[in-house]
């Protein structure tokens, strides 16, 4: 079977990222099946180009993945409407990239950002072959919830999207339960829905693995560590990080130290300097290989997104990865996630928001190292039973497997 994927954030574990659809790539590779990815040519953290291309793609082969790196405007950190202007430039691209690769048996599509759903619908279309649409996040409901999204007809026009590709999938994915529920609301027949949550690589990421190394290169060696890794943007509230470091300036064993990059960068190390918070380090992005070892080097590790309603019905990545690594957590989500950390035992829960609350668990967590420990241990056993990534996989392979007999 080949399966095309349409992927304007595909990252390689060169990359700083979530690895997950190379990661699906390698196993339908063991299972006798090619998976090819078309992505755009700039990484969606840094926004740096990530292949020399000349003419509208460049060919990359990955470890015998292939992946088609598609023009993009780069514009990637700067204003929502040039940010659109991106995603339009990229849609374009990546159909006449896909309607390049030939023999292929399925189209996958994933959102957000929806516009490169879109091609992946036509391109189905086109070759009258099964469409799977993966829902990753719901977009427009978080765009409107974040106020990003404000123009009444704008948000008429992407409902209606949102909508066209529901109706036009041949089979709908989705990584969270609740938004199963929320599009079994917008009346899709739940038979046209699969949860699957995404899970993680348990062997990547395990607590046998020795972060020394990075906290060396850090001069941290005997701090506590409470670790962030992963998007610096709007929905990540990065400031109530801040906040909670000023309250505990005082307390030289605690440092913050965030691994990420994104479009808020620049004005919360600003922030930070101008808060004179010498107990936050801003380390930089690397390449998703390299997370298991930054992971290790954490005390606590922490998860955190806006207070915002929507947020509510969604697994960030992130915590499945502090899981595995046998990480004790410090959630800053309600909802789903908040429901998986507390059945697991992994972590301790603080309300959004909520930068005194924040500051108070992490400095009784820096005073109560056997229960950081047995969190940690309680959070990697409960990852390992329930959220295997390979188990994952083969449950997505069923349904694509099914999916192609539609053909």
């Amino acid at each position: 079977m080949k399966i095309l994927l349409i992927n304007q954030a595909f990252v390689s574990p060169d990359e700083p990222g979530h690895t997950r659809h190379f990661e699906m790539a390698k196993f339908l590779q063991t299972r006798g099946h090619e998976l090819v990815i078309v992505a755009s040519d700039l990484n969606y953290q840094t926004g740096k180009r990530t292949v020399e291309r000349k003419g509208i793609f460049a060919e990359q082969n990955i470890e015998g993945i292939k992946i088609l790196r598609s023009y993009i405007f780069p514009a990637l950190h700067r204003s929502y409407f040039w940010r659109v202007i991106s995603f339009f430039s990229f849609m374009f691209s990546s159909i006449y990239t896909a309607l390049q690769i030939k023999d292929v048996d399925l189209i996958l599509g994933t959102t957000p950002p929806i516009f490169q759903a879109v091609s992946a619908w036509f391109v189905a279309w086109i070759r009258r072959k099964p469409f799977l649409l993966e829902v990753r996040d719901l977009w427009p409901e978080f765009g409107v919830s974040m106020g990003v999204l404000k123009n009444p007809l704008v948000i008429l026009l992407a409902r209606w999207l949102e909508k066209f590709l529901y109706n036009r999938a041949t089979h709908i994915l989705v990584n969270s339960p609740a938004y199963k529920e929320y599009m079994i609301n917008k009346d899709v027949p739940e038979n046209k829905i699969t949860y699957i949550p995404y899970g993680t690589d348990i062997d990547m990421f395990n607590p046998s693995i020795d972060g020394s190394s990075i906290r060396k290169e850090l001069k941290l060696e005997d701090k506590f560590i409470v670790l962030y890794a992963g998007a610096l943007g709007q929905a990540n509230d990065i400031d109530t990080i801040l906040r909670a470091a000023e309250r505990l300036k005082q307390y030289d064993k605690i440092y913050f130290v965030l691994f990420g990059d994104g479009k808020e960068r620049e004005r919360l190390q600003n922030k930070a300097n101008q808060m004179k918070l010498s107990n936050v380090i801003f380390a930089g992005v690397r390449p998703k290989k390299e997370m298991p070892q930054v992971i290790a080097s954490a005390d606590v590790c922490l998860a955190i997104l806006q207070d915002i309603s929507m947020f509510r019905t969604t697994y960030p990545n992130k915590v499945f990865d502090y899981m595995a690594a046998g990480c004790a957590m410090v959630l800053v989500i309600d909802g789903i996630t908040r429901e998986l950390i507390e059945s697991s035992y992994g972590g301790v829960f603080v309300q959004p928001n909520d930068d005194e609350a924040l500051a108070s668990t992490i400095l009784d967590l820096s005073q109560n190292a056997d229960i950081v420990k047995q969190m940690g241990l309680n959070a990697r056993d409960y990852l390992v039973k329930n959220l295997d990534r390979r188990d994952k996989l083969n449950e997505t392979l069923v349904l694509l497997e099914s999916l192609r007999k539609k053909t």
